[in-house]
């Protein structure tokens, strides 16, 4: 996950930090003993959390937000639950399930299946540079970082 630097933490304002949620500055200890934490915890649970990621920020090549914006959220959360629930399914692609269009609530909403295409386009090339972008903090954090995480990204880069 990327976000970029604001006035918060220290770096060029606006430079995207791979760190997850921006947090590098502001935990506590290092980073990658957070991170085994967490992997720790995991192990002790009998069934983990599903997680999501939603990008409603995505941009057309005309520069304009793809997703209609915040009122229109709900939809996606509604896919989220369900799929959760195993009410849903989805289409797997290399970095995990995505909805497809027949499976979003679209009633009261016009938004066309190619525009919808084009907000879940997957991009390769793109996914190489965002992996490629991870380095600079697997180099910061390797002396603490759990092989877990060293490992689920060989896997990320052998489906890329």
């Amino acid at each position: 996950m990327g976000s970029e630097i604001t006035a918060a933490a220290a770096g060029t304002i606006g430079k995207v930090r791979r760190d997850p949620m921006a947090m590098l500055p502001f935990c506590g200890y290092h980073m990658g003993d957070y991170f085994r934490h967490w992997i720790k915890m995991q192990r002790r649970l009998s069934e983990t959390p599903r997680i999501f990621h939603v990008n409603w920020f995505r941009k057309d090549a005309a520069g304009k937000f793809i997703w209609p914006g915040f009122r229109e959220n709900m939809r996606v959360l509604k896919w989220i639950v369900d799929r959760v629930h195993g009410r849903a399914v989805g289409q797997e692609t290399p970095i995990g399930w995505v909805p497809r269009y027949e499976d979003i609530e679209w009633k009261g909403m016009q938004f066309p299946r190619e525009r919808f295409e084009e907000l879940q386009a997957f991009d390769r090339a793109a996914w190489r540079n965002e992996v490629i972008g991870h380095e600079e903090l697997f180099i910061e954090l390797h002396d603490h970082l759990p092989s877990e995480i060293i490992y689920e990204r060989e896997l990320l880069i052998c489906r890329l």
